[in-house]
Formats: structure tokens, C-alpha cells, sequence
């Protein structure tokens, strides 16, 4: 069966312009499967995040055509890149930016409270199940700043699954964990992928992480090799 493409970029050249004009991103094209896991990989400067934040729609200074789920996203405004990526895409940083005063279940509800698409009854069912498959729904009622950073980790991508994204963007998403959380968060990731059908694309420096995603995209000054 031909898996859908949920990702697609045609062309994609990027330029920063101070101090002086420079390319950073140089035609880059390719598609991301349904369910697959990928990650960006490449030495600083290579321009996998810059990559990354024209992907998740944060970036819109580029040249070329990005595509999400079919629909191209170029000349759409501000607000309404805003929804598709609330609604499409969710978000798993180096660090978890949670909410330290708030309940994990309040930071996992805050993207679907803000979708607006169920009742509080039904976002706050939809938290418990998603803290669950993390393992994580026994520290719900916790303050985030109780938790250990792996159990936040976690509870940073029940956040990102509340809203049944289409795509898990992840920004070094091991970047800040000891090796046993971050093969933690790995074997996470490739469950969504594998178990669950998520999409994941994932920027990272962690060979170990990159090596056993289902598909590598080098890039090298700008350029996928």
C-alpha cells in the first residue's frame, strides 16, 4: 500500500541578508511519509534548524513551496499559517518550555483549549489519555517544576499529541537529557511512528538517535547530500 505524503517541500532556498546576503538553504526538495520517522542531521550551520523552522510554518521568508497534508502553505497569512499549525503540527523542543505553575495536565490541555474544538471535559479525557500512553499520567495534578527533566520531556510530547497533529516536529528533542532519557524519548518516538502512525521529523546531533530513525536527511552547507 502507498503510504501518504503528509510533507512535501519543492525548492525551498532560503537567504539571510545581514550582515551581508548569504544562502542557507539551497533547493531543497523532498517528501515525508505518513508514519514515518525522519531526522535532519548535519554539522552546526548546516541549516537543518533554519530547515526545520520553514517547515513548521514559523518561517516564512523563504523561496519555493512547502505543502502540508496537499495544501500549499506559500501567500497564506499570519493567522492562517497560525491554525494549520496548531491543528497540524505539534512541537518537541530541546528544552520543554512547560508552564512550571501549572499542572502537567493543564500544559498537556493548553493547544486544545486553544484549537477550540472540544468541551474542557473532553481536552482535559483527551490529557489523561495522552499522559497515559506516555507514562506519565500518575505526576498529572504535579506542578511541571516537580518533575524530573525525562518526566518533563514527556509530558512536553502528550502536549504536542493532544491535538492529533498530523506531524511531530522535534528540535533537538534529546538535546538536553542524560543518555538513559534520551534513549527514553527515542524509543517514545518510534513507537508513535511505528505503533501509532505519526509523522516525526526530528532535527538532532545524536548519531545514535539519527541512526536507528527510519530515514537520514544529511544536510551539508545548505544542501541535502
Amino acid at each position: 500500500m502507498e503510504k501518504e505524503i503528509v510533507l512535501s517541500t519543492e525548492n525551498i532556498n532560503k537567504f539571510f541578508h545581514e550582515p551581508v546576503k548569504f544562502q542557507v538553504l539551497k533547493d531543497i526538495t523532498f517528501d515525508v511519509f505518513s508514519g514515518e520517522f525522519l531526522t535532519l542531521v548535519g554539522k552546526s550551520g548546516s541549516g537543518k534548524s533554519t530547515l526545520l523552522y520553514c517547515l513548521s510554518t514559523m518561517d516564512t521568508q523563504y523561496e519555493g513551496n512547502l505543502y502540508i497534508k496537499g495544501e500549499n502553505l506559500q501567500h497564506k497569512s499570519i493567522n492562517e499559517l497560525a491554525a494549520i499549525r496548531n491543528e497540524n503540527i505539534g512541537f518537541v523542543f530541546q528544552f520543554h518550555y512547560l508552564l512550571p505553575e501549572f499542572s502537567c495536565l493543564k500544559n498537556v490541555m493548553l493547544p486544545a483549549q486553544k484549537l477550540g474544538r472540544h468541551s474542557i471535559q473532553e481536552i482535559e479525557e483527551m490529557a489523561y489519555n495522552k499522559l497515559e500512553l506516555l507514562g506519565v499520567k500518575d505526576q498529572a495534578l504535579k506542578p511541571a517544576s516537580k518533575l524530573s527533566g525525562g518526566q518533563q520531556q514527556r509530558v512536553s510530547i502528550a502536549r504536542a499529541l493532544i491535538n492529533n497533529p498530523a506531524i511531530i516536529m522535534g528540535d533537538e528533542p534529546t538535546g538536553n537529557l542524560d543518555s538513559k532519557n534520551a534513549q527514553n524519548v527515542f524509543e517514545i518516538f518510534k513507537e508513535l511512528a511505528h505503533d501509532f502512525g505519526q509523522t516525526i521529523i526530528a532535527v538532532t546531533h545524536d548519531k545514535d538517535f539519527a541512526d536507528n530513525s527510519d530515514r537520514i536527511i544529511v544536510l551539508e552547507d545548505g544542501r541535502i547530500v
